[in-house]
């Protein structure tokens, strides 16, 4: 189409929250020298053109979803969310100024609250509504379905604010609700009228509500022939998910419309996106005599358009046929995402998107239509849309005020700012010739188009700097990405280094994990990287949920340089009321949250549609990133035991304070039994010797024991750099606590045998002897090494003792491709040794069914522990590996 000449004229700004207005809910009205606006806030005004100032402000209890009016009755009817529709006679204004003072340009200090006790039409449900001379029609969904219902509108003389009932209703149900769909939740069902010539009434209220009229063919055609005879205008409605349908109005004041089978509800179209604007267009000219042709005249528009959010068109008009009238339907694809739209009664409609209003012309008389299709009266094979070069407008409508064949639109911003644009063709603008007062209206014009322009120009620069950044910092995601995921066999480029030690905090040692986190690459970890450090319990693989049962610790990373290193530290001490369980998992890995990319672009309302579409399901900020894992360690006991001398040595560290933690259950019940039977003796004078406390008081309980013998060669073979300075018993106890901060005394002594204190307090101790194991071979004895285990708390005992056995096992895997030539073993001694071991753990179940059955309580525990014992001092050596 040929290029839409404009002027641009701001009048007004209004209060904006912070991002700027979300379209769906402004809406911008015009009668005479009135605008009637509501910019999707609790308030809405009233402006006065002509005098360029502010008659009035009305304050409603939430936000205001819709705004309609009826200038033959001089009402306003506005929708308040969750209260319902407030009708407002137009001479509030004047008693708004008489309470301002009697000054006109002091009303807007003066804002006038609407309280919900003088809601004319209660309903929380009420999601739009449109008006038809003497009737309200509005649309509400009730448990996924839509329900349309009809009232009678109070008179204009009327004064009392009382509730009106709705007279009749009609279920409505769609393909989706809004009640379970995130993507649809912010947009709101579209409503208008759509009458015949001869049974429309007042135009002018018909064109205020969003309403038109069609010709008699198209009515037919679209409607079908019963809705023609019936003489009923009919409510069109169109929905978030797409689909456009209409019902007769007289049909609701049918009684026996609520039948499911004569349901009067018609689909007329599907648009599978959600419909943002419903209008009708004139695309033939009855007269081409006629220079002039108002834009809502007598005459009835011939198409029907139908436009949805992202741009998909579609318009239905009468076309001639061979013999008579036949329905022609075609859908057009524009630039999306649509904000709003708005026609009257020509051929033009206008649509705005993020970055700019475009009009578009249906005119089948246009030079261009006339090229491509042949037979007149035929909608055109497609659309070349206009630039208006106006941006981020959020609400349209087309002003009553025309003036020497200009139309005028009006316009409401994203910032909240008000303009009219005054519309005209290039082509039919002639050179004038210019007096000072034409000369200085022009000035004023060609000022205004050049701050818009600027406006604009900022606005775009802005769009670009803020992808430029997101695209900035998503290749450098993907570049730390491809450099960790390509290195996962080899050396990182950003390495993480986990270390358990003892830390003086607030008068106490506190046992904590430093994680130290190095960047080698080229990149630099900037802000939205976070450092992200777990702590699993040792019993975490048992579990249904390892995440829940996990304790995770986040750091934002601000920024670390290509080189730089980076320190964290955590405390390992138990939860309130439970004990420090060993061993721990520590877990290290980066995380970099989509989330971020978004928050740089979150200002630009055009950028959040172009990354994120609205039919996703939106963005989890707790999952919704990448996660890239760095390191996994273990930390046991051996590595957080506070060691002293043993075997008369000197001691290696003085003995540190264990961490203040809540006393074993178990202990106090065995303490507090064996308190109770001494007072009981004492109580009967019965003689109390060292041993009444009995065999599980504190003090004269046997320590638990647990062996290790490991095959001598094979720790020689393995330890042989630690070996050449030292015995082979001190190379491994060396080995053992390798990892253990606190034994730095170890690594310059030739000891054998330490003791320590755990985390809670227990003392245990750790002895290495070299021995000969001659039951396992029928010929030489076997040389090994035995790790005995000594615990007086029989939980620090497993605990180290699974240390142990962690470290061997791991020592085994790293010399399985040694060769070695282990000795014959004795099969028949290994399967008699299986045997025992067999019937031991089925010694254990029984004992353990006693203590559930309560029947000799001490006897039983101390057999339990025996054989418990047993079972870790097996008759066995860790050989080399036989392949």
């Amino acid at each position: 189409m040929a290029q839409v000449g404009h002027r641009v004229d701001y009048l007004a700004g209004f209060c904006c929250p912070v991002g700027g207005l979300a379209a769906g809910k402004p809406r911008v009205l015009c009668h005479e020298n009135q605008i009637y606006l509501s910019n999707g806030t609790e308030y809405v005004y009233v402006y006065d053109q002509e005098g360029r100032l502010m008659k009035a402000v009305y304050r409603f209890p939430d936000q205001v979803w819709h705004v309609e009016l009826l200038p033959f009755h001089q009402q306003l009817y506005i929708l308040c969310a969750g209260v319902g529709i407030y009708c407002i006679s137009l001479d509030y204004e004047s008693r708004l100024v008489k309470q301002a003072g009697g000054d006109e340009n002091d009303c807007f200090s003066s804002v006038l609250p609407m309280g919900s006790d003088v809601c004319t039409f209660p309903d929380a449900t009420l999601c739009t509504f449109t008006l038809l001379n003497n009737v309200l029609v509005t649309l509400s969904q009730v448990q996924g379905k839509w329900c349309m219902n009809l009232h009678e509108l109070p008179g204009p003389e009327s004064t009392e604010n009382l509730p009106c009932q709705p007279i009749s209703h009609v279920d409505i149900t769609t393909s989706t609700s809004n009640d379970g769909d995130v993507s649809l939740a912010h947009f709101l069902p579209v409503l208008c009228c759509a009458s015949s010539p001869s049974t429309t009434e007042h135009k002018e209220d018909l064109r205020h509500s969003g309403g038109f009229m069609l010709d008699e063919p198209l009515f037919s055609l679209l409607f079908g022939v019963d809705a023609a005879m019936l003489d009923s205008p009919m409510i069109l409605c169109g929905f978030p998910d797409g689909q456009l349908c209409s019902v007769p109005l007289k049909a609701l004041r049918s009684p026996d419309n609520h039948s499911c089978e004569d349901s009067p509800v018609k689909i007329l179209h599907h648009l599978e996106e959600p419909v943002v604007f419903i209008g009708a267009l004139r695309t033939e000219r009855k007269s081409l005599d006629t220079e002039e042709q108002p834009a809502y005249g007598d005459l009835g528009c011939d198409c029907v358009v139908a436009l949805g959010h992202y741009g998909k068109m579609v318009a239905i008009k009468a076309a001639q046929g061979e013999e008579v009238r036949v329905p022609e339907l075609r859908e057009y694809y524009l630039q999306g995402p649509v904000l709003c739209a708005a026609c009257s009664g020509g051929s033009r409609m206008y649509y705005s998107t993020h970055s700019d209003i475009y009009a578009v012309d249906l005119d089948g008389n246009t030079p261009e239509a006339e090229k491509v299709e042949d037979s007149t009266g035929t909608l055109p094979s497609a659309l070349s849309p206009a630039s208006l070069s106006i941006c981020s407008v959020v609400a349209l409508s087309l002003s009553s005020r025309e003036s020497e064949g200009e139309s005028e639109l009006l316009a409401l911003s994203a910032k909240g700012r008000l303009m009219t644009c005054g519309l005209y063709s290039p082509e039919d603008t002639q050179p004038i010739k210019m007096n000072p007062d034409k000369a200085g209206q022009r000035i004023k014009e060609l000022l205004s188009g050049i701050g818009h322009v600027s406006e604009r120009v900022s606005s775009l620069k802005k769009a670009v700097d803020q992808k430029n950044q997101a695209l900035t910092c998503l290749n450098q995601v993907m570049n730390v990405s491809a450099a960790l995921l390509s290195s996962q066999n080899g050396q990182k480029p950003i390495n993480c280094t986990i270390t358990a030690h003892w830390s003086h905090v607030l008068v106490q040692d506190t046992l904590t994990v430093s994680c130290i986190l190095e960047n080698s690459t080229e990149c630099s970890l900037d802000r939205g990287w976070t450092f992200c450090v777990q702590l699993f319990p040792s019993s975490f693989d048992f579990e249904e949920d390892s995440s829940d049962a996990a304790t995770t610790y986040t750091f934002p990373i601000d920024q670390l340089l290509p080189g730089n290193k980076t320190e964290v530290t955590l405390p390992l001490g138990p939860a309130e009321g439970s004990k420090l369980e060993l061993p721990l998992t520590v877990s290290c890995s980066l995380y970099y949250s989509l989330r971020e990319i978004l928050d740089i672009v979150s200002e630009s309302t055009e950028l959040l549609d172009d990354l994120l579409s609205d039919d996703s399901s939106g963005l989890s900020p707790d999952r919704e990133g990448i996660c890239l894992p760095l390191k996994e360690a273990t930390v046991d006991l051996l590595h957080c035991l506070r060691l002293h001398g043993a075997n008369g040595a000197p001691e290696a560290s003085p003995p540190a304070a264990a961490i203040c933690l809540p006393v074993d259950p178990l202990d106090t019940f065995l303490k507090f039994s064996q308190m109770q039977t001494n007072l009981q003796k004492v109580e009967g004078n019965d003689e109390i010797g060292p041993g009444a406390l009995g065999p599980l008081g504190d003090g004269y309980l046997a320590p638990s024991v647990a062996s290790i013998k490991v095959s001598s060669e094979l720790l020689r073979t393995a330890l042989k750099d630690v070996c050449a300075e030292a015995s082979l018993c001190c190379a491994v106890l060396r080995w053992l606590f390798a990892e253990n901060t606190e034994a730095d005394a170890l690594r310059s002594q030739d000891m054998a045998a330490v003791r320590g204190l755990a985390p809670d307090g227990g003392e245990v101790e750790l002895n290495i002897r070299e021995v000969s194991v001659s039951d396992l071979n029928s010929e030489d004895p076997i040389q090994a090494v035995e790790i005995i285990i000594q615990s007086t708390p029989l939980a620090n005992m497993c605990q180290l003792h699974h240390a142990v056995v962690r470290r061997i096992q791991t020592l085994v895997l790293e010399q399985a491709a040694q060769d070695s030539s282990p000795p014959d073993i004795r099969v028949q001694y290994l399967q008699q040794i299986q045997a025992n071991h067999e019937m031991l753990l089925k010694e254990a179940q029984s004992l353990r069914d006693h203590l559930c059955l309560g029947s000799d309580l001490d006897a039983t525990v101390e057999k339990l522990l025996h054989v418990y014992q047993q079972l870790r001092n097996p008759s066995l050596v860790v050989m080399p590996h036989v392949r």
